[in-house]
């Protein structure tokens, strides 16, 4: 038989590198011959979730298991509700955790995680990060299956030399700080002059114009791409050699795994799951967040040991293979089966 999953999150930028999981997720869950539904597509906060909720109502006796794709943010509250209205139709849920904001929200509200977490049928981690934790704070029936991508989208470029070009892949939101880019890239022109940064991404809080306005008063080198599709990005990568992420709170970003599938040399903020994606030194490079003379040094030391830096990106490429969807299918079919 069949079976039938009713996936709830966020579906709003389908086919674009800002989607969220479900897009991606659901359509390789309907290839392994699952029937999936999903919401919401709707734009409006409050229609989301009345949409979400309305139809689980109205599929719960076509649904086998509800998935639920879960942040630390607002969203938090969405897959609460989520879970509460499966517990009324005695349907099994599974969310699947992202954000990684999501330890303060196990701090910050712990009877509402309690409720949410705790009677799940499984809480899918895609890290060891938000796996240990999970388990930490007693949620044994958590399972570590990692973030999925088709390799195949995203061939490894093999680089001899690494040049200043810089590439900046993300929503412009103050807690990516897309901001810290701008600085470093300023202090990579003083030894580099030819740094040329292109930053991926549409605005989410007015972070964008910040950014302009900054680029127009320095006088930068920066081109401001707005939203790409997975596919276009990929190919615009070609021309860069970097790869920076500037977050200040993250889990395992799909973005950073899709650069060092890439072969972009990866470098960025000690935060969140990013030691466990990346081993400082190994897999890319680390360095303190929002410290512009750390990220700017590290680019700089990739720039002038190419040799090495060419062996990071080749055990980056290496480490991201385990995350191709023709390993991971296999845990999502443990869980759902």
């Amino acid at each position: 038989m069949t079976k039938r999953i009713l996936y709830i999150g966020n579906d709003l930028q389908l086919d674009s590198f800002t989607a969220t999981y479900i897009s991606f997720l659901s359509k390789m869950l309907k290839k392994e011959g699952y029937e999936v539904r999903t919401a919401s597509t709707r734009s409006n906060k409050g229609l989301r979730l009345v949409e979400m909720l309305a139809l689980v109502a109205k599929h719960r006796k076509q649904t086998d298991v509800v998935l639920i794709d879960t942040y630390g943010a607002m969203n938090f509250y969405y897959a609460y509700l989520v879970g509460k209205t499966c517990r009324h139709y005695n349907l099994d849920y599974i969310p699947i955790l992202h954000g990684g904001n999501l330890p303060e929200r196990l701090e910050d509200s712990q009877a509402y995680s309690k409720s949410l977490f705790g009677k799940a049928k499984v809480n899918v981690a895609p890290s060891l990060f938000l796996y240990d934790i999970f388990k930490a704070k007693g949620f044994n029936n958590t399972k570590m299956v990692p973030n999925a991508v088709q390799l195949e989208n995203y061939p490894f470029k093999e680089r001899k030399k690494f040049r200043p070009r810089l590439l900046w892949v993300r929503r412009f939101q103050k807690r990516y700080n897309p901001l810290l880019a701008l600085k470093v890239l300023i202090e990579l022109m003083k030894k580099y002059p030819d740094t040329e940064l292109c930053m991926v991404g549409p605005d989410k809080d007015g972070s964008m114009q910040t950014c302009k306005s900054y680029v127009r008063k320095h006088k930068l080198p920066v081109r401001f791409t707005g939203k790409l599709k997975k596919k276009e990005w990929a190919a615009l990568s070609i021309d860069y050699d970097f790869f920076i992420n500037t977050t200040t709170i993250d889990n395992t970003p799909i973005s950073v795994i899709e650069a060092m599938s890439l072969g972009l040399a990866v470098v960025s903020t000690n935060v969140g799951g990013m030691p466990v994606l990346i081993h400082d030194e190994k897999e890319g490079k680390l360095v303190p967040p929002n410290n512009k003379d750390a990220m700017a040094g590290a680019i700089a030391e990739c720039i002038e040991d190419p040799a090495k830096t060419a062996e990071i990106c080749s055990a980056a490429r290496k480490k991201v293979e385990k995350f191709d969807w023709e390993l991971v299918k296999t845990e999502w079919n443990h869980v759902l089966k």
